[in-house]
């Protein structure tokens, strides 16, 4: 069975979802994927599980320590937890922006930034620079993420 979900705005470009795939495909084929047909890729991205295990993970996304992830579940149970000290990811600080309350965290952190999709069992990545745009890593981390949270995952 395949799902097909269309990842761009007007475009023809559609991602392919199988229900069979491992984490490590949906890291490698839907999230370190071209953007927008534009040869733009995100910097790094990975699928957590809530208790700080790794799914999957790009090669370049950083080791993470446990309270960080303690630190973003609890933002997601309590927002706005994050917003004074800031989101922490293998101690690079990333200043809280607008997200979305229980669903979603974004971070700015000088020409790039992290996007944070929760979903029933995990926590999906997407890390960028410059040229990649926050709508843009906006766009593919949530587009996965509600994916996966329509499968129950």
């Amino acid at each position: 069975m395949q799902h097909t979900l269309n990842i761009s705005s007007g475009k023809k470009n559609q991602l392919i979802y199988k229900t069979n795939m491992s984490w490590q495909t949906y890291v490698d084929e839907h999230l370190m994927c071209e953007i927008e047909g534009q040869g733009q890729h995100l910097t790094a991205a990975a699928i957590i599980g809530h208790d700080g295990s790794v799914w999957a993970q790009s090669s370049k996304f950083p080791q993470f320590k446990p309270e960080e992830i303690k630190g973003i579940m609890k933002d997601f149970d309590e927002p706005g937890h994050l917003a004074p000290t800031g989101l922490h990811v293998a101690g690079a600080k990333y200043m809280v922006i607008q997200g979305e309350p229980g669903a979603v965290i974004r971070g700015k952190k000088g020409t790039g930034g992290i996007t944070i999709k929760k979903t029933g069992q995990a926590l999906v990545f997407g890390i960028y620079e410059e040229p990649v745009t926050p709508g843009q890593c906006n766009m593919v981390v949530e587009r996965l993420g509600d994916y996966l949270v329509d499968q129950g995952l």
